[in-house]
């Protein structure tokens, strides 16, 4: 690590150092337009800390000195917890009051009936597929062995969706094995399985090593990567008792998703240091490679609807992709930060 990059971050001057980025474009409002605004209804915050997944993770990490300087004068990050599902569970259940996370798995949540509501997107473009010699495209997964995390995670989620989009089913059409990450890359490397989808850092390690052939990069195949992977979603309970604080928290995520975008050293280095990941040179990487400054430009209720449907084709829910949308949705902050943002 570089000795710039290994200095410690203050809150001074991280609060700086974002004021100069973009020229107001990150930080949109003036701190004493903030200032103006109606009170927070709790200064209260809690979100979640996990090792995995640093892409839904660098906002969140980012987001906190913004988040103090929206009024949130506790803010709590709870964990680590070890997956998306455990995350997903403290969410539903009021523990945590607002989430980053990956687009399937939650889908399925709405679809269940937990008081989840998606208040935007944060990014497209995490999820690489990567295939063994006998797999060229999404279809060539039939017959075949894919290793996943578990039946229902994410990368179960996303690939079922890609299999349904090209009209196989995943039900009968791939056999799954459920391994832990370090495990499915050793089967893999062997030729014991055929594909696994693997999610930051996986994918910047395995190119840094040459090893397997991505055959979907989200970030940059079609469709996958005309709509979000990641979305900020809330506990019902909490919009309803907090808009207020419900959109000044969403805004200062917002704020530290273009952070990412336009100084991924910076947001790296505050990985680095508050332990969420011990690799400087492949943290960086992914903050370069995950297209988070696409939140102002794409619609986060296309993701939805997308997803959906293909998560409805695939058996994984039962619910229309209208009522998904109707009943675990909530845009209206995001229209109002849009106009406030100069998205």
């Amino acid at each position: 690590m570089s000795n710039r990059s290994a200095e410690r971050w203050s809150r001074r001057e991280f609060l700086t150092t974002v004021a100069g980025a973009g020229t107001g474009v990150v930080l949109g409002l003036r701190s004493e337009a903030i200032a103006a605004e109606p009170p927070l209804e709790t200064t209260r915050l809690r979100t979640t800390t996990s090792q995995t997944g640093i892409c839904v993770m660098g906002p969140k990490i980012v987001a906190e000195a913004l988040w103090r300087a929206e009024g949130f004068t506790d803010v709590q990050y709870q964990g680590p917890f070890q997956n998306l599902e455990a995350r997903l569970g403290a969410l539903a259940s009021n523990a945590i009051d607002i989430e980053t996370t990956f687009v399937g798995p939650v889908v399925s949540r709405i679809d269940a009936g937990d008081p989840i509501v998606i208040l935007g997107g944060l990014h497209a473009g995490c999820f690489e597929l990567f295939g063994g010699e006998r797999v060229r495209a999404i279809r060539d997964l039939k017959g075949k062995t894919v290793a996943v995390s578990g039946v229902g995670g994410p990368d179960y989620a996303f690939i079922a969706s890609m299999l349904a989009y090209v009209g196989l089913d995943a039900r009968r059409d791939v056999s799954w094995v459920a391994l832990p990450t370090a495990e499915s890359i050793e089967r893999f490397a062997n030729g014991k399985v055929d594909a696994f989808m693997g999610f930051p850092t996986v994918p910047q390690e395995l190119r840094s090593k040459g090893l397997g052939r991505v055959e979907v990069n989200s970030a940059v195949d079609r469709p996958w990567s005309q709509y979000f992977c990641c979305l900020v979603a809330a506990n019902r309970e909490f919009v309803r008792k907090h808009p207020i604080a419900t959109k000044r928290a969403l805004r200062a995520l917002l704020k530290a998703v273009n952070i990412c975008a336009v100084d991924p050293d910076r947001a790296a280095t505050t990985l680095v240091e508050k332990g969420i990941t011990p690799r400087y040179e492949i943290a960086v990487q992914t903050m370069k490679d995950v297209p988070y400054g696409r939140w102002s430009d794409y619609d986060a209720e296309d993701t939805m609807r997308f997803y959906a449907l293909r998560l409805h084709e695939a058996g994984m829910i039962k619910s229309s992709p209208q009522k998904i949308i109707a009943q675990g949705t909530d845009w209206r902050f995001l229209r109002e930060l849009k106009k406030e943002l100069k998205a």
